[in-house]
């Protein structure tokens, strides 16, 4: 799967990147432009699931570089998105809110159709993660109802800006919100009742293996952490191994241990503990 060769995906950007820029300088075309502002776009992906957070944000920069010159809202809805996120991993949780508005009104320009629907469903989605870091239950309810509407609308639309947007990511993020507001019984409960389909982004199915192992630890289910760890790691290892999420879960299944179980010995020095 792609997100699992992040390293390998990582060395050969730079290259289509800069055959892109070439091209598009040469024949500019807005579908160059597009498409370049989406390989600045997964460029901003692997930084941020490496751990390079620094090269994320040039990478954004970028990216609204050339999607303003694809005049397309949807990219530049998309990236306000990143950005928002970014805030959010610092714990500025107000400038993430206002950066999804910008991304709404963005989309707001853009003509009603499954992609734009598709990209306002994503921006609710990660506004209700904020909230829910935040402790603004009300309004995490108020996304995720917003979300759940565009879905039906869409279906699974993993395809449009490979957002993996549609039903169950919205249920994937309901689940989420609940780790957010540390509600582990009832993220355990959701996880349960998830089915993920085919279609779903590997990057997204690691997602949620990681946060079902954080709740199945913090309720006390430890065994089952393991193993949602260990089948996180065998569908995207190098995310896994970068996850905050997973090196937090890791790290406290270690503490809690009367023993260390061979395979969370494993794990741990896997991570470099």
């Amino acid at each position: 799967p792609f997100a699992a060769r992040l390293r390998k995906a990582a060395c050969e950007l730079p290259g289509v990147i800069a055959e892109l820029t070439a091209a598009a300088w040469r024949a500019p075309t807005t579908g160059l432009w597009q498409a370049l502002a989406s390989t600045y776009r997964t460029a901003h992906d692997i930084s941020v699931k490496l751990g390079y957070y620094d090269l994320s944000s040039v990478a954004l920069d970028r990216m609204d570089w050339a999607a303003r010159r694809a005049s397309d809202p949807c990219l530049a809805a998309i990236r306000q998105y990143m950005r928002a996120l970014a805030y959010f991993r610092e714990g500025e949780y107000r400038i993430g809110q206002r950066l999804i508005a910008v991304g709404h009104d963005l989309v707001a320009g853009a003509e009603p159709t499954r992609e734009s629907t598709a990209v306002t469903g994503q921006l609710h989605l990660g506004a209700s993660i904020i909230a829910a870091r935040a402790g603004q239950q009300s309004t995490v309810e108020i996304h995720l109802a917003e979300a759940r509407l565009c879905a039906s609308r869409t279906g699974e639309a993993a395809e449009i800006h490979w957002l993996s947007f549609g039903p169950a990511n919205v249920s994937l993020h309901q689940m989420s919100a609940a780790v957010e507001m540390r509600q582990y019984d009832k993220a355990v409960a959701q996880a349960k009742k998830i089915t993920l389909p085919p279609t779903l982004a590997t990057s997204r199915r690691a997602h949620f293996l990681i946060d079902r192992a954080r709740s199945e630890m913090e309720t006390g289910r430890t065994d089952a952490a393991l193993n949602s760890l260990v089948e996180a790691r065998r569908t995207a290892p190098e995310q896994t191994r970068y996850h905050p999420g997973a090196r937090e879960t890791i790290t406290g299944l270690v503490h809690t241990s009367r023993r260390t179980p061979e395979s969370l010995g494993h794990m741990a020095a896997w991570i470099g503990l």
